[in-house]
């Protein structure tokens, strides 16, 4: 009879009394990962910015306002769509609300250096002074 012991002489014990768990964790564990992998590919797809790169590129920062300046002149702020006035409002509520307050600035690198530095002037305007310039770590030159 399924589901249930035998001792050997064909007399039943009973139905089993315990599931084994670990294959069902497993299961769930590798899902976890296929998906944090897949949504980050995601997240990063949703966003086309030839970020230019450098070889002494930092670790990403975490923080708290993202600001992103397209090649064809559009500004998103935090993956939305936005205008300067409504990023000057949001950091300026932001900043008011958590005075540690962190921003990174994307930009891409077709976009004028002058359009940029609008930028960092915006956010350090607004009160936040710690900030970084995102770019993409490239390869160090042979030799160093």
């Amino acid at each position: 009879m399924a589901g249930s012991l035998s001792n050997g002489n064909g007399e039943d014990e009973g139905p089993l009394a315990s599931i084994n768990i670990v294959p069902f964790v497993d299961i769930v564990l590798v899902l976890l990962i296929i998906f944090m992998l897949t949504s980050a590919a995601i997240v990063r797809a949703s966003m086309v910015v030839n970020l230019p790169k450098a070889a002494s590129a930092g670790a990403h920062v975490e923080s708290t306002v993202n600001l992103v300046c397209t090649k064809d002149g559009r500004l998103l702020l935090n993956g939305k769509e936005s205008n300067l006035d409504e990023v000057a409002r949001h950091v300026k509520r932001e900043h008011d609300a958590n005075p540690k307050l962190q921003a990174v600035i994307a930009g891409d690198k077709g976009v004028l250096y002058g359009r940029v530095m609008d930028l960092v002037d915006l956010v350090k305007r607004n009160g936040v002074t710690a900030f970084a310039l995102d770019v993409e770590r490239a390869p160090l030159p042979e030799g160093n």
